[in-house]
């Protein structure tokens, strides 16, 4: 076959922090200059470990590239790797490289083992490998003709991809329809009992810490009866770090559902606790069938890959051949995957990095457009999959989002409402409740509307059929329902169309809702102060000048006109349903009611809400309600514009949806309170705070407390340095602080910033220091990776440092030595935005905004010890932290204030390997 590559003879190249490595095409180790490695890059084919972070490091892009991690993914699909050298060698039983030299060396031994391995495939496997990697070749994926003539295939057809062999839902079995699980028992779960199951679920050979203990019989008291008191039975339960506590109200709710035969949904703010946590039930159900029965992930349909996406991108592959690749890959991973989950813990999020967003996680429904029951791929579907698996399962992990949009829109019929719930990370209930019960009339959702209602227009890309090709067959009969159909269609074209952006920033709308946005626009940047600014603008929306009340008006009565036929149509097809009951099949009837569900949704959703903000222009607002104007901005580009509206109190609206249909329910976290439960001596109430973000103060009977102390020994294990005497202005002396306490602990340092443009000022100095000191660096937003991916990588190497933003402390779970040192650039302070200005007037300035600081610190804390061998330092570069926040941090931990050099030579001393 031509074009086959001797892999033996071209170049292996790898970033290393220090600068490239290279096993030239002779077989020489060496360390090209930069011009040498740019001669490389264009001349010749290159062995590459992550060609778009290698590309970034080196500044240079490759001509011909041999990307391993391309080459891993279709071998080994569905197998999660670190992307590095080391992750490679690891999955491969090769020997764990120790130097840059022993990377190189590796990254050549890894791709020789990988293609011996399809010797080893069956005859079966060897033939579906050969289709996708002949798909992909005429695509010009360079490592197809070397996987080709391993199987033994020379000649190759000159014609464009066809996406045939990629057609993996022809492989996949379908999954049986079931109905909801009949209403559980009543049958309590005592304080006792919990703890016996946690020794249970701990094994023989472990034994509970009495604070996990108490905690688990604590958690077990929103178990009682519904007939034992008012409903819900609520429980705030603080648990310190290291308490234990996933395995601590997993006990009272596996047990409940097992006896009631009734699921528990467990709920979380991030993914990866929610794979965590299903990990965590292997103990109580080692049998893989048996768990995968009882316990199940729920997530949102826009973390799953949609078959039928994925089939009509392969349709359009052969006027797309580059595409080839990511398609084949991402046919190799589904036909793998057991749940189609891109956010989970079998797709290697640098896939999407390698190949583009567009052919991995834009393959999943984002917009709403799934056409359920007529969709061919129906009974196949990831999505439905997990829906109807929930719907018998003992515990079902799901995120607060998804609880809350999915109680709002009453997407569960009463029959399957759970009614016991914990939520952990219960700190961020409040947050997930301001995104779920929000209305946000902007540009993207209006655009988005359209595109459901009217389908893909003037050749754009996608899906989106449009309702007429999803209803139409279903309603050919009914007059009166086609009518509404066409109304409703027509009716949209006054919502944003193709190009909007771009006649928004140039002042040139097309309709009723492209005038209202570029008021809007243009009232936003006539207010802001700072038009140049990077960041998204806001204002505030009252006054309103005539023109913006004027365009809301006209906005406001096209929308009139666009929600009475969706209305209408909703009757009709309701109306179906009731008359003919007895004639539909299963899957139409399927069909009928998604859609009135759908129609339904939207017309009283968004529609409602949009109609009833722009009605309110010509008020002074509405009560308990936060409206503001905003163009949301990236790197000082313009992405979209519109009117914001808020809950004042988002608890209200989740009291309301979710605690109040509930039978049980507990918010639980290591930081739940704004100060220590057991410090109440200045006579306020610990858990306050609590109650604000928890909804607990909506409920007409109070809820029941429970704080569990960490175990840790603080006092031994931890140092807190605030540094007094730098100059935080100073890009070089914030960059040579970070350096040398980062060396000082010998890497191990997880570096914050409160800005991302600050965050990038200080990156090339500390880079240059740090490489200098041979400790590597990884940095979100500059390094083009996930910061999923940036986590595996700093928690795998534990000599590395890593900087990112504040929001960074909710991802990192990194025990042991790879963080032992937490830098914080600056006091985190909340942004000053519309909805914190609000808030602050409601609650007082300096008590929300100590409150919002204090919590942020606590977080961060709380992921520097995460065991019981841990020893750790948390350094805050800014000397204006006050005294009254320091109360975030552990009481037996000392808050030492000093200079620099101070803190770093007693961060060495303190961090020193015995």
């Amino acid at each position: 076959m031509t074009g086959v590559i001797d892999l033996s003879q071209i170049a292996v190249l790898y970033p290393d922090f220090s600068g490239p490595v290279c096993i030239t095409s002779d077989g020489e180790i060496s360390r090209p200059s930069h011009r040498a490695a740019a001669r490389l890059a264009a001349d010749a084919p290159v062995l590459l470990c992550h060609r778009v972070w290698s590309e970034k490091r080196l500044g240079l892009a490759f001509e011909q590239p041999l990307d391993l991690l391309e080459l891993y993914a279709f071998i080994r699909p569905a197998q999660i790797c670190l992307p590095t050298p080391t992750g490679l060698a690891g999955r491969l039983g090769l020997a764990r490289p120790r130097s840059a030299e022993d990377q190189v060396m590796v990254m050549a031994e890894a791709a020789d083992r990988l293609l011996d391995e399809i010797d080893e495939m069956t005859d079966e496997q060897k033939q579906a490998l050969a289709g996708l990697a002949e798909m992909m070749r005429r695509g010009g994926w360079q490592w197809a003709p070397l996987i080709l003539l391993r199987l033994g295939i020379t000649q190759g057809s000159a014609a464009p991809p066809d996406g045939s062999a990629a057609s993996v839902w022809r492989q996949m079995e379908e999954i049986a329809d079931s109905p909801h699980r009949p209403v559980g028992g009543t049958v309590p779960v005592m304080p006792d009992a919990a703890r016996q199951r946690l020794t249970e679920m701990l094994g023989g050979q472990a034994e509970a810490r009495q604070s996990q203990s108490d905690y688990a019989a604590a958690t077990a008291a929103i178990f009682a009866s519904p007939e034992s008191g008012p409903t819900p039975v609520m429980l705030l339960s603080e648990a310190g770090t290291g308490t234990g506590k996933t395995l601590g109200y997993l006990a009272p709710a596996s047990l409940w559902a097992e006896r009631n035969r009734a699921s528990v949904w467990i709920s979380t703010y991030t993914r990866s606790l929610q794979h965590q946590i299903a990990d965590e039930l292997t103990r109580l159900y080692p049998d893989r069938r048996e768990g995968a029965r009882r316990v199940v992930v729920r997530k949102g349909r826009e973390n799953y890959l949609c078959l039928l996406n994925l089939e009509e991108a392969l349709g359009r592959m052969p006027g797309a051949p580059a595409q080839a690749t990511g398609l084949g890959l991402m046919a190799r991973w589904a036909a793998q995957s057991n749940d189609g989950d891109l956010t989970g813990n079998n797709f290697p999020s640098w896939l999407s990095e390698l190949v583009g967003g567009r052919l991995t996680m834009g393959l999943a429904d984002r917009r709403g457009e799934c056409i359920h029951s007529a969709c061919p791929h129906y009974n196949k579907c990831f999505v439905e999959k997990s829906v109807r698996m929930a719907r018998h399962a003992d515990i079902v992990i799901a995120n607060h989002a998804l609880v809350m949009i999915q109680a709002a829109t009453q997407g569960d019929t009463d029959r399957g409402r759970p009614l016991r719930f914990i939520f952990d990370e219960g700190h961020h209930i409040f947050d997930a409740a301001d995104s779920a019960f929000s209305a946000t009339l902007t540009g993207i959702e209006t655009a988005e509307l359209r595109q459901w209602l009217r389908g893909a227009e003037d050749g754009r890309r996608g899906r989106a059929r449009g309702l007429q090709k999803r209803l139409s067959d279903l309603l050919a009969d009914d007059a009166q329902a086609l009518g509404a159909l066409e109304a409703a269609v027509e009716a949209a074209r006054l919502l944003p169309g193709t190009g909007w952006r771009k006649r928004i920033s140039e002042n040139s709308p097309a309709g009723p809702a492209e005038q209202f946005l570029a008021a809007v626009r243009t009232l936003v940047y006539d207010r802001a102060g700072n038009v140049h600014a990077p960041y998204s603008l806001q204002s505030e929306l009252h006054p309103v000048p005539e023109q913006l009340t004027a365009a809301g008006q006209e906005l406001g009565a096209g929308l009139a006109r666009l929600s009475e036929p969706l209305m209408q149509l909703a009757a009709s097809v309701e109306r179906l349903l009731a008359d003919k009951a007895d004639e539909l099949d299963t899957q139409t009837r399927s069909r009928l009611e998604g859609a009135a569900r759908g129609l339904k949704l939207r017309a009283t959703g968004p529609l409602a809400a949009w109609q009833t903000m722009l009605s309110d222009l010509k008020h002074d607002g509405r009560d308990g309600f936060v409206d503001w104007l905003e163009v949301n901005r990236t790197e000082a580009v313009d992405n979209d514009a519109g009117l914001y509206r808020y809950w004042l109190d988002p608890m209200i609206p989740f009291a309301a949806n979710v605690l109040d249909g509930a039978d049980g329910v507990a918010v639980t976290s290591a930081t739940l309170c704004d100060a220590s439960p057991a410090d109440s001596d200045n006579g306020t109430d610990p858990w306050a705070s609590a109650r604000l973000i928890s909804g607990a103060g909506h409920l007409a009977h109070p809820a029941l407390v429970s704080a569990h102390k960490s175990p840790f020994d603080y006092e031994k294990q931890a140092r807190i340095f605030v540094v007094t005497d730098l100059g935080r202005e100073r890009t070089e002396a914030v960059a040579a602080a970070m350096a040398g306490l980062i060396t000082a602990a010998d890497g191990g340092a997880l570096g914050l910033f409160t800005s991302i443009q600050r965050l990038k000022q200080v990156h090339p100095e500390l880079l240059h220091r740090l490489s200098a000191a041979g400790i590597p660096l990884f940095a979100q937003h500059i390094d083009k990776m996930s910061l999923q991916t940036l986590l595996q990588m700093f928690r795998e190497d534990v000599g590395s440092a890593l900087i990112g933003t504040d929001a960074v402390r909710d991802g990192v779970d990194v025990p042991g030595p790879a963080l032992r040192m937490m830098i914080y650039e600056r006091v985190p302070w909340p942004r000053p935005d519309m909805l914190f200005k609000a808030r602050a007037a409601w609650q007082g300035r300096d008590a929300w905004t100590d409150r919002m600081t204090r919590m942020r610190l606590r977080q961060a804390f709380g992921r520097l010890i995460r065991r019981a061998d841990d020893r750790g330092v948390f350094v805050m570069l800014d000397n204006r932290l006050p005294t009254r926040l320091t109360s975030a941090f552990p009481p037996e931990a000392e808050v030492v204030r000093t200079g620099l050099a101070d803190a770093i030579a007693r961060s060495r001393e303190f961090l020193k390997r015995d």
